[in-house]
């Protein structure tokens, strides 16, 4: 995108939000760079230069423009659609990889050499994986800065920042203001979190239907672990330094985000799983132009467009509930699965609300007794093989892993079958083309709605979807008058 010239100018000078996230502009006379829908006048097409990423724009020596933030845009939606090599790598370096191990920690995780993963994020990026994650930590440290009452020099190291001089050099040349000016500026903008939560904006395109994405999440709310309450999804989370609490609520223009963590570096890994969770990177115009050309999709969009598929801040776990919820109801899935939290899972201590434990990790639920577990042989086997192979490494379903090799895992697993399978890659991976022709709810709405009934016959109909035939499967579900389709009530 960053490279077609024209296009770029068409898109700043019409200020189109839809742009943002997909390049930068940096400007000449200012050394700023802005993203697409920045309300200051556009420069002359002379003065202006267009960047892939906000890290790029930093490494050419342009700082953050004040007024549009452009550190603050929603995520390339190219990480969310792709499973290649870079896709890999931003998905890995947003969830604080490379702050964690290392370059040579991220080409690990992605089994190439750390040469080879610097030639090409350099090649579709202008960065390579240092330079994107000082973009990441910069952006970490302005959202401590203006929403925590945290020392600056506790601030540093949290954001993960090796040295307090690095901290206030790379804050100066990446916003042209001090740690303390940044400070100065955002005091009195909003009313002050409770001490020890953050509390931010997280952006995205619109539009965005809640209804799907907040109604699945409560109605499959496993009790200790997730609750609806007071019109925010809460939950526990399991992070890389600790763990924490989030609450998400949606608003017209953004997704009102409160966190408590135990550790604050592990504030960037659980902004970009909140993210993940909602889809919240998604390209929704993209989506429902494509899906709008089949005359039986085109109604179930044009009523609610922008629905995105709720995901998980926890492929591990959704692969454990995807198991727990084969042939049987979600009051029945959530009952198994709020067993296994009380007897495996960690107790938190949360001031407020219904939240108790963490979910159980792999190693946890690898050392449960099968005779404990009240479901039939079958399945008891599939999940004791399930959480034998997530505990020994043999099946990785982490952020950065490949859709195309953890499908076949899952598929060698007994008793994975396809529909279990393609929920944990469209829900656990977030493969935006998964698809579950066999799903009750699917084929009963396919039905209604004049498309194919069968799973064959509409396996060949919705080839006509792709890449887009999760968000599909969204429209579909949302069709049958289901509480998981509704946005839910206030409790």
């Amino acid at each position: 995108m960053h490279t077609d010239f024209d296009r770029c100018v068409r898109a700043v000078r019409s200020r189109d939000a839809r742009f943002d996230g997909w390049f930068f502009t940096a400007v000449l006379t200012t050394r700023t760079y802005c993203r697409p829908s920045c309300p200051a006048a556009p420069p002359k097409d002379r003065n202006m230069t267009f960047y892939p990423s906000a890290a790029a724009a930093q490494q050419a020596g342009f700082r953050a423009c004040k007024r549009c933030r452009p550190d603050a845009v929603p995520g390339s939606p190219r990480w969310n659609e792709r499973a290649d090599l870079v896709a890999r790598a931003m998905r890995l370096i947003g969830d604080g990889t490379v702050d964690r191990e290392g370059v040579q920690g991220l080409a690990d995780r992605l089994g190439y050499s750390a040469r080879q993963v610097e030639r090409q994020l350099l090649a579709e990026l202008g960065a390579g994986p240092l330079a994107l994650a000082r973009a990441q930590r910069a952006q970490t440290a302005r959202i401590l800065i203006e929403t925590s009452a945290l020392p600056m020099a506790d601030v540093a190291f949290a954001a993960g920042f090796a040295s307090i001089r690095t901290f206030n050099e790379t804050v100066r040349e990446v916003f042209a203001l001090t740690p303390t000016e940044l400070r100065t500026r955002a005091s009195g903008t909003g009313a002050p979190a409770a001490p020890g939560t953050l509390t931010l904006r997280l952006p995205f395109r619109a539009p965005l239907c809640p209804d799907n994405l907040f109604g699945l999440l409560a109605a499959t709310a496993v009790p200790g672990v997730e609750e609806w309450r007071d019109g925010a999804y809460h939950r526990t989370l399991r992070l890389p330094y600790g763990h924490g609490t989030v609450a998400l609520s949606p608003r017209p223009d953004h997704i009102a985000c409160r966190l408590a963590l135990t550790d604050q570096r592990d504030l960037a890994g659980a902004i970009s799983r909140c993210r993940r969770l909602l889809d919240l990177d998604a390209d929704p115009e993209a989506v429902d132009a494509l899906l709008r050309t089949d005359p039986h999709l085109a109604p179930l969009v044009g009523k609610n467009p922008g629905r995105r598929v709720p995901r998980t801040v926890d492929a591990e776990e959704l692969a454990v509930r995807a198991v727990l919820g084969q042939q049987v109801s979600t009051a029945a899935a959530r009952t198994l699965a709020a067993r296994l939290v009380v007897a495996h899972g960690e107790p938190v201590a949360v001031p407020d609300g219904g939240l108790t434990h963490l979910f159980p990790s792999a190693q946890a639920l690898a050392a449960l007794d099968p005779a404990d577990l009240a479901m039939p042989a079958g399945r008891r086997a599939t999940l004791v093989r399930t959480v034998e192979a997530l505990a020994s490494g043999e099946l990785a379903l982490g952020v950065g892993s490949d859709w195309a090799g953890a499908r076949d895992r899952l598929a060698a697993l007994p008793g994975i079958g396809p529909w279990t399978a393609e929920l944990i890659a469209m829900r656990g991976l977030g493969d935006p083309d998964a698809f579950l022709p066999t799903d009750l709810g699917v084929r009963r709405a396919a039905a209604r709605t004049g498309l194919p009934a069968t799973p064959a016959a509409l396996s060949r109909h919705a080839a006509a979807w792709r890449p887009w035939r999760a968000y599909a499967v969204q429209y579909l579900w949302a069709a049958d008058d289901h509480a998981a389709a509704r946005m839910p009530a206030s409790v």
